[in-house]
Parts: structure tokens; C-alpha cells; sequence
């Protein structure tokens, strides 16, 4: 995938792939108007780049460019001598009690099988993994008492070292239990803010309180921050549990013996065990109250003079809104908040209803087969924005920037640049309102992705829901902050 990434900034290049010559793969490549009559002879275990060009000689430049990429690659791999199969690498590393799982879904599933039955725990950041064979690794995890984070696991903290994408946050004495990476790291880079820290971090896939998995790793996750003596508070981050695994939650939240926070967002808390919160930037403010015993309460719609004030020195916002979302989390936490304010909105988030305005959560399946994930390749999000300068009835875009090791090495810089474009081009208002999740001790460094996005003309807001809110009051200035 970096490979083909790279390919895309070639001069003269329109489209680019880098895949396994699978049925799917080969499928995917049809799809995208990339077959060629080479790639039906292709085996799964054959490479295929292909190359869509404005010219001969560019696609042929770009071949040739692909094939010094991979031999740089080769080179590379030969000198650290990487093992090239599960077995190999527990026996260069016979005390590893931990799996990374990262390849296509169709396989998956079988390498995560194998590490479970070698005893170890599995993060599992493939995504498009069957739910029938997550249904069966997790309950072989459980039975073995393993961990089996994912599939589709962005996200962990284990003692202190952060797996997938991952904020630099202090190691505290907060547990997080989290069925949504980008859920998690706005928690942490929230509690990091604050001055607290991380004990652990399990994510356990999106999927994991779904009626069909029923919470096996939540329920797990969350025996196992009750007996770790580091941990003195449990934040529980997730879209709402279904009806058939609400019961499994509520009873290990109670059995916790700790302070638990539970942000399943979009459900009702009326008569649950711990404390439920609406978001994720009060999940972290709940949970940090209780531990130092002072009072807190839910953020408002608007925090009076703050962001509707804000919103309001702009004057109105005219048109439509487009969310262009990298965490499916925020994106479905400003469906949430937007929806009651905006009315319906389209999509591919919540119930997806028509409506003129639109939320995208980029990093979902149908936008990630056969392509990087946004937070790693910001470059399909920014050929949105600019597309959106095309589109007269779009006036406010709503934008997440996520920070930390494995993602972009600069994000902000990404998107303000197309910001730029898309403004030019539209000949009209375009209000850019982002939030960025990270610390300041990420690569990309917080306040200098701020910055980059302030000096595009970009309204910055300190979390998501903030954002989403703002956002709100620029199309409609009459809302009423009390009853949201």
C-alpha cells in the first residue's frame, strides 16, 4: 500500500494498486477500472501493480519507479532478516506472549487462530474479517483466557506501549477498554491533557458488542482491569452495546469494584451500574473527577461565550455540511450530536438517512479494501475537499485530523493544503471547522498541526464534539444551547 501510495504522486499518474493477485484483489482492480489482461493470469501469490496514466511514457516511468521501490524494500528486508512465519518468529522470540496481525481479512482469521493455540494474545488490526470467524477466535481467546483485540483493532496500550496507531500518553493508572481506535486515542490524548496517564489500553474490535459477539473481550477486558493493581479507574469507549450483549456489559461494569465511565455512544444509561457519559471528551473529564473527588458535570450543547459565541462572531454558514471523517468514532459522535440539530444526514454513519447534509467515515471497509487506511494516506480525503469546491451546496466542511505514531507524518499539512484549493476553486464561502486528537509528544506534534490548519483558515476546535457543535450553530445561529 505504500508502494502504490507513492505511485499516485508520479507525475502523470491518475491511479495507482499494489495488491496480491487474489480473486478479490483482481476483482477490486476491475472494479477501479485497473484490469488488464495480465492480471487474469495472476496468482494470489503474484504482485500486481497497476497503473493508470495520462500517457504511455508516465505509466511506464511509474512501473519502473515501482520496481526500484520494492528492491529498496527487498534490500531493507534482507538486512534485518525478518522471519516470515508465525513459527519462526516464536522461536526468535520464545518469551513473546503477543501476536501483531496485520494482513489481508481473507487470511487473517487463520493466523490469528494459530497464535491463539501457541498461547498467545493477538492484536488483530486487519480489518474485513468475516464476523463468523471473529465470533469463533474470540471464543477460542476466551476459553484459553487470551486477548483477541480486533479484528479491525486500530488501537491498544499494553504496560505502556502503544500498538497500531498510537498517541505518546504517560503510563497512570486509568484502564481503557475500547471498541474504537480512534475512541481510544481521543480518550488518552484527553487524559494525557488533563495530567493523568494510561495504565492499559485494550481495544477489542468495533464489532465486539454486536448481538453476535455478545462482548466476549469487553466483559474480558474489563476482569482484567478489576484485578490489575495498577489500575484505579476503567473508561469503557464504544458505539451502543446491542440489546443481547447489554446484560454481559452491565454485569462486569458492576463487578468491576472501581470507578467505571461508559461512553457507548447514543445509548441510554437509565438504571446502569457505573457512570455514562455522551462523549469521549467527557468520558475523560467524568473519569479524572472521580478519581481526584471534585464535581463535574456533562459539557452543554454550548458552553455559554464559548462555542457559540465563537460561531457566532463568523456570522451564518450558508448550505450544506460535509463530514470527511479518518476515526469512525468521532464520525458517529458528531452524527449524534448533529443529526437532533441539523435534521436527517446522509451517509455512510448511523442510520445514513437521506438529507442534504452528509457525514463520511473514510476509514470504513467499503473505502479501505485494497487501499491504506486515511490516517496513514491522507491523500483520498483530500481529493474530497477539493471535490467539494465543485459541489455549490456544500458551505461547512467538518474535518477530524488524528495524530500519533503509525499515522500520517503530517496530516494537518495534508488537509490544509487542500483546504486552500477547495476555496480557491469554489468561488464562494467554504467554512473549514477540524479538531485534531493527539499530544504533544506525538511525531507530528500537536500545536504544530494547529497551527498548520489556523494558518489555512481553519477553525480549530479542542475536541470533536466541540467541533460538531460549532459547526451546528454556524449553519443555524437560532438554536437553542438548552434544549440540545
Amino acid at each position: 500500500m505504500g508502494v502504490a501510495a507513492r505511485l499516485r504522486g508520479q507525475p502523470g499518474v491518475r491511479e495507482a494498486a499494489a495488491l496480491m493477485g487474489t480473486p478479490a484483489n483482481r476483482a477490486l482492480l476491475a472494479a477501479a477500472g485497473l484490469a488488464a489482461p495480465e492480471v487474469d493470469d495472476a496468482a494470489p501469490g503474484d504482485l500486481v501493480i497497476a497503473v493508470e496514466a495520462e500517457s504511455d511514457a508516465a505509466a511506464t516511468a511509474a512501473l519502473a519507479a515501482a520496481g526500484a521501490m520494492l528492491e529498496e524494500r527487498s534490500q531493507a528486508s534482507s538486512r534485518l532478516r525478518r522471519p516470515r512465519t508465525l513459527e519462526a518468529a516464536r522461536g526468535a522470540r520464545p518469551g513473546a506472549n503477543l501476536a501483531v496481525i496485520s494482513v489481508p481479512g481473507a487470511y487473517a482469521a487463520l493466523e490469528a487462530r494459530t497464535a491463539l493455540r501457541h498461547g498467545l494474545n493477538v492484536f488483530l488490526f486487519s480489518d474485513n474479517v468475516p464476523l463468523a470467524e471473529e465470533v469463533e477466535l474470540k471464543r477460542l481467546a476466551a476459553s484459553r483466557r487470551l486477548l483477541c483485540m480486533g479484528p479491525d483493532c486500530g488501537t491498544a496500550y499494553l504496560a505502556g506501549v502503544g500498538l497500531g496507531f498510537a498517541n505518546v500518553v504517560p503510563r497512570g493508572r486509568i484502564g481503557c477498554v475500547a471498541a474504537s481506535g480512534t475512541g481510544l486515542q481521543a480518550v488518552v490524548s484527553r487524559l494525557a491533557a488533563l495530567g493523568e496517564g494510561v495504565s492499559h489500553g485494550i481495544g477489542v474490535g468495533g464489532r465486539d458488542l454486536s448481538a453476535e459477539v455478545g462482548g466476549t473481550m469487553t466483559t474480558l477486558a474489563l476482569a482484567a482491569l478489576a484485578r490489575d493493581a495498577r489500575t484505579e479507574a476503567i473508561v469503557v469507549i464504544s458505539k451502543p452495546a446491542a440489546a443481547a450483549a447489554r446484560p454481559a456489559l452491565e454485569a462486569a461494569v458492576r463487578a468491576a469494584g472501581k470507578p467505571v465511565v461508559v461512553c457507548c455512544l447514543g445509548a441510554a444509561s437509565a438504571g446502569a451500574p457505573g457512570t455514562w457519559v455522551s462523549t469521549l471528551e467527557d468520558a475523560a473529564d467524568a473519569v479524572v473527577a472521580q478519581l481526584r473527588g471534585t464535581a463535574w458535570s456533562p459539557r452543554a450543547f454550548s458552553d455559554p461565550g464559548g462555542v457559540r459565541a465563537r460561531a457566532a462572531a463568523l456570522g451564518p454558514a450558508r448550505g450544506t455540511l460535509l463530514g470527511l471523517y479518518t476515526g469512525g468514532t468521532l464520525a458517529h459522535e458528531a452524527h449524534l450530536l448533529l443529526e437532533p440539530a441539523l435534521g436527517p444526514i446522509g451517509g455512510n454513519v448511523g442510520a445514513g438517512r437521506a438529507g442534504g447534509h452528509r457525514i463520511l467515515d473514510l476509514g470504513a471497509d467499503e473505502f479501505t479494501v485494497g487501499r491504506p487506511h486515511p490516517m496513514l494516506d491522507p491523500e483520498a480525503r483530500a481529493a474530497r475537499v477539493r471535490e467539494a469546491a465543485r459541489d455549490d451546496a456544500v458551505g461547512v466542511l467538518l474535518l477530524d485530523v488524528v495524530l500519533g505514531r503509525g499515522a500520517h507524518p503530517d496530516p494537518a499539512g495534508v488537509l490544509a493544503a487542500a483546504v486552500r484549493d477547495a476555496r480557491q476553486a469554489a468561488g464562494r464561502p467554504l467554512l473549514a471547522v477540524a479538531s485534531v486528537v493527539g499530544t504533544e509528544d506525538d511525531p507530528q506534534r500537536l500545536s504544530a498541526q494547529v497551527d498548520r490548519l489556523r494558518t489555512a483558515g481553519v477553525e480549530v476546535l479542542p475536541s470533536s464534539a466541540q467541533a460538531a457543535r460549532f459547526a451546528a450553530f454556524a449553519l443555524r445561529p437560532e438554536l437553542d444551547p438548552a434544549s440540545r
